[in-house]
């Protein structure tokens, strides 16, 4: 009798609902970050200062990295990793926000009763 082999590969899903106290701070500080990458071609460059300067979500995305995350955890490597950022409305006492919501109903997928 065989075992299945199990993959080497983990989906870790993460969601975060930031509070933007200072949006002045965070623009600031993706734009300090733009200006000290000095591999970014000139026409990027623009662009993306345009965008964070116009959008704080867009600051934010150029301010976390999710290799920053997981860079000092041992035994394994980045192999892909994609993220995006959106201003929402926010209400942390409704149930649309339930961040265990999801977790449920995938175990009860796996349980079969879903």
């Amino acid at each position: 009798m065989s075992t299945p082999e199990t993959s080497r590969f983990v989906r870790l899903r993460v969601e975060l609902v930031l509070e933007v106290d200072d949006s002045g701070a965070v623009t600031k500080a993706a734009l300090q970050r733009i200006a000290g990458d000095a591999g970014m071609p000139a026409d990027e460059r623009a662009h993306a200062e345009g965008a964070v300067t116009e959008d704080t979500a867009e600051a934010l995305a150029y301010l976390v990295d999710p290799f920053d995350l997981v860079s000092d955890v041992p035994g394994i490597e980045l192999a892909q990793a994609s993220w995006s950022s959106e201003q929402i409305d926010y209400d942390p006492d409704s149930p649309d926000w339930d961040l265990d919501e999801d977790d449920a109903a995938e175990d009860d997928e796996e349980n079969g009763l879903g």
